[in-house]
């Protein structure tokens, strides 16, 4: 049974291109969406790097108003990187322009590269066998340290705060974001956000905090399989298990993320997903997101190259919309996922405009 599918969005910066024509391109794509039956269509948070959804609520104001009934959100607010006020106060606004359509997607990313950055090093522990359930590919797990510790991203880090400021624990932002939903918080009403109905979503991507806060409040949860695959299921389970029925939600919700390339034969799709273990070097290698390279002009990955991004590439959804539908099925039959959110990123506007129309009209939206 096919569930819902949803749209996750980098607005990436293609080379040769600006931030300007990405921002539009995702205006664009969010439009077709609509057409094509995708139920929500969120925007990632980034920084310094070459994408242009810097600023999630401000995109997710600009899609709303260019689009009519598909929902927006974020995937997902950095709460390391502002405050819970901010947070309630920005997309309370958001939903009093567009009421029912606004999904406040919440994560720790900015919070752990702080821990990162006080931790003291650990004994690495041994690697994981790579192995496939029924299909999905659950490769080793990419060691995050060194990249978490580069002293170039603790220098681009450190500027998304106000000097000296310290993020409280996502917990404890987390309560202080549904106290003010609720119009329970202790210092006042929170305007606009109080009664607004909003519910965040939380996005997590191993069996850490993020999951066992999502089930402590009955919230949904959003596994990202396409950043951390070796991970996802371990943190949907935790979910799954710890789950605590809420004023949300009574029975647990998951949405499952996927990196997808799509095309009408197997061939073009592959020609166009060639540049994305390049980019996804570039992330790993510590300098963060390049523009997002044309395909027809790059060499071959070394072995050194290849081997530090081999889980992203191997667990990357390429082919026909047969063949991609059937690994979505896959994914979702494994996570018992109640949703599907894609994204697809190639260097040509027009290629990733049919990869979510062909993948769309396969699923039968």
């Amino acid at each position: 049974m096919n569930v819902p599918l949803s749209i996750l969005d980098l607005a990436p910066i293609s080379a040769g291109a600006d931030a300007a024509t990405a921002l539009r391109n995702t205006v664009d794509l969010a439009q077709h969406a609509e057409q094509w039956g995708y139920k929500r269509y969120w925007v990632a948070e980034h920084h310094f790097v070459a994408v242009a959804s810097s600023a999630p609520a401000v995109l997710v104001g600009q899609i709303a108003a260019a689009t009519e009934r598909i929902r927006v959100g974020t995937a997902a607010v950095q709460l390391g990187h502002t405050t819970a006020v901010a947070v309630v106060e920005s997309f309370g606004m958001l939903e009093a322009f567009y009421p029912g359509r606004i999904d406040l997607g919440v994560g720790r990313s900015g919070q752990r590269r702080v821990e990162a950055m006080r931790e003291k090093p650990k004994t690495p522990k041994p690697p994981r066998e790579w192995h496939e359930i029924d299909g999905v590919v659950i490769p080793a797990s990419f060691d995050m340290r060194a990249l978490l510790t580069d002293p170039r991203l603790q220098t681009r880090m450190a500027v998304l705060q106000q000097p000296q400021a310290v993020a409280p624990d996502f917990a404890d932002q987390l309560d202080d974001i549904l106290a003010m939903l609720a119009d329970r918080y202790e210092i006042g009403t929170v305007v606009p956000g109080a009664g607004s109905g909003l519910t965040p979503w939380i996005f997590g991507s191993s069996k850490g905090q993020s999951a066992s806060v999502a089930a402590a409040q009955g919230l949904p949860f959003v596994a990202s399989y396409h950043i951390t695959p070796a991970t996802a299921l371990e943190a949907i389970e935790l979910y799954r298990n710890e789950f605590t029925p809420s004023e949300h939600l009574s029975e647990p919700y998951v949405v499952v993320s996927a990196d997808i390339v799509v095309a009408d034969d197997e061939p073009t799709a592959k020609r166009l997903a060639a540049g994305y273990g390049h980019w996804v070097y570039s992330i790993r290698a510590g300098g963060g997101a390049v523009p997002y390279p044309d395909s027809e002009h790059l060499p071959p990955l070394t072995d050194d190259q290849l081997n530090l991004v081999r889980d992203r590439v191997a667990t990357q959804f390429v082919g026909d919309p047969d063949q991609v539908a059937e690994r979505l099925e896959a994914l979702r039959r494994v996570t018992g996922a109640d949703e599907l959110v894609i994204t697809s990123v190639t260097h040509r506007h027009e290629d990733r405009l049919r990869s979510h129309e062909l993948i769309a009209q396969r699923w039968g939206l």
